[in-house]
């Protein structure tokens, strides 16, 4: 039984549910961390709020007093009533008054000291003598004693806190001289605070889940529909074809009614099968047989042709830009293939690939390879996502091992900015307004289907108003003499700069035309094509 895994459907829900999960790990961080500065901040204004409030009950001036009173004149134990019930009525935790001691600020006296009733904890009492929490703390209490600052905040939430996760609100308490005589400090705890995060957190989470489903669900339901079930027709009738070598009684067109490049390559496998039954029944003799073939390779030109766009000037409304394209197969038909189309009103796509070996394998090999990238280019993917999708679905049943290099770029034709991504093909040829056709050497991924799970990366340049770019296969630089020597690059910079000022179809017939005098004789080796595109600017 085949592993699910292996589907295109399972490989396609499987992505966009990572993508989800990714999506939804970063919202719950960038939330986590709004959320948690949100309730700071309250936390924060509330208790200087607080703060300021309890230092009106306290008579600065009379401070001294209350220390040296013991804490049980009538006035003092006025004084911790008003604490008090304001500590209770605004749910802090703790309201204390400390004087730190100020050779060293290593210890802290406690003057006053009233705690929420519904706590835990207990108050500290009255003259209590206790040493610095760290320096932290004797770097606040000092900037309030100097005047650096007339508020401080300290949160403590990490590690073993014996009081818990809390904040503290620090204001200094002044005479009427204006010097500090004390500290007032507002501490908080911040229960209430880690459970609201809690619970956004799993809320987040729970609407993502639900999320995730139903993408899983609809997702699975559109591939099966519109994409798994006609592929799969095609690909047992291009079987049961192989096989009788007899059209089917129907057409594949009359049940799948794609409009895009699936509902093309049906169409071309029901003429082609029409075509080739039509010639095997007149298949009699040696002659006929070598006929048939011969027919059948010009019939694989001409629908391999068909496939590529050969229409110019390619797209008349457009004045932002000239392109051009040609392509030489070494046999009747090749692995190379260009392609270039608008995936919308701004952006031109470019595809420049070859596919390893040569003849029809390759020739049927590249179909599907521009079907499969076109396709996902015109969902809007980026270079990168279409070759690694392209890349995922060939690996899926690739039983042949074969590969295709492809270069895969999207012009911006109102800025000139280009995204590219390059999967193990020649480096392009660039020329900017006023300079020379030089080598764009780019990063490589690998090639696309020959390995499952390459992730490719992509890269941005920008053509200037004036700017041209020259794609090609290997067939242009090893182009050999009967002498085995190659064309080269060099020889290739060479022609393109002696056409640096034409068009892009003269561009391509000057490299033609070098290649031809080099060679002569000598038999072509390999597939040539080569696309050139002049860029004007959008004004």
């Amino acid at each position: 039984m085949k592993d699910p895994r292996k589907s295109i459907v399972f490989k396609s829900i499987f992505g966009i549910v990572f993508l989800l999960f990714v999506f939804a790990v970063i919202v719950n961080i960038i939330g986590y961390k709004g959320f948690t500065n949100s309730l700071l901040t309250l936390y924060t204004e509330d208790g200087f709020r607080t703060a300021e409030t309890a230092a009106e009950l306290i008579d600065a001036d009379k401070i001294d007093e209350y220390e040296k009173s013991g804490g049980v004149t009538q006035e003092y134990k006025a004084v911790w009533n008003g604490l008090d019930r304001l500590c209770n009525s605004q749910g802090v935790t703790f309201i204390y008054l400390i004087r730190p001691d100020r050779t060293d600020y290593g210890h802290i006296k406690f003057i006053f000291s009233t705690i929420n009733k519904e706590s835990e904890f207990t108050p500290y009492e009255f003259g209590y003598l206790r040493e610095t929490t760290n320096d932290e703390y004797r770097e606040k209490y000092k900037n309030l004693y100097d005047g650096k600052t007339e508020k401080e905040v300290l949160i403590r939430d990490k590690g073993y806190i014996e009081t818990g996760s809390h904040i503290t609100i620090m204001i200094p308490v002044k005479d009427s001289k204006n010097q500090v005589q004390a500290l007032l400090c507002v501490q908080r705890q911040m229960d209430g605070m880690t459970r609201s995060r809690r619970n956004y957190v799993e809320n987040v989470s729970l609407v993502l889940i639900i999320l995730a489903i139903v993408v899983i669900i609809g997702q699975g339901v559109y591939m099966l529909k519109a994409f798994l079930a006609p592929v799969k027709m095609i690909t047992a009738e291009a079987a049961r074809f192989a096989n009788e070598n007899a059209a089917m009684d129907g057409k594949l067109t009359d049940t799948i009614k794609n409009t895009d490049e699936i509902g093309v390559l049906a169409d071309s496998i029901d003429k082609m099968e029409s075509r080739i039954e039509n010639y095997i029944n007149h298949i009699e003799t040696i002659t006929a047989e070598k006929e048939r073939i011969n027919t059948e390779l010009s019939l694989a030109t001409r629908i391999q042709y068909g496939m590529l766009p050969h229409t110019f000037p390619a797209f008349p409304d457009n004045k932002e830009f000239d392109i051009y394209a040609s392509m030489d197969p070494a046999k009747e038909v090749g692995g190379d293939f260009y392609d270039f189309f608008m995936t919308d009103d701004t952006h031109l796509c470019m595809v420049m690939a070859d596919v390893s070996g040569k003849g029809v394998p390759a020739a049927l090999f590249m179909m599907a390879t521009k079907i499969i990238l076109a396709t996902n280019a015109k969902m809007g993917k980026s270079p990168a996502e279409v070759l690694t999708t392209a890349n995922d679905r060939i690996c899926a049943n690739n039983h042949e091992e074969m590969f295709v290099t492809v270069w895969l770029g999207i012009l911006d034709i109102t800025t000139g900015k280009v995204i590219a991504a390059n999967a193990g093909h020649e480096y392009p040829i660039l020329m900017q307004p006023n300079g020379e056709f030089e080598l764009f050497k780019d990063k490589h991924g690998f090639v696309v289907g020959g390995m499952d799970g390459v992730a490719y990366k992509e890269y941005e340049f920008t053509m200037q108003p004036g700017a041209k770019l020259f794609l090609y296969t290997d067939g242009l630089p090893e182009a050999t003499d009967k002498n085995n020597e190659m064309f080269g690059t060099e020889r290739a910079l060479d022609v393109l700069n002696k056409y640096k000022t034409s068009a892009p179809k003269e561009i391509l017939n000057g490299v033609k035309t070098a290649v031809e005098g080099f060679v002569k004789d000598a038999e072509q080796f390999d597939d040539m094509t080569m696309l050139a595109i002049h860029y004007y600017g959008a004004e």
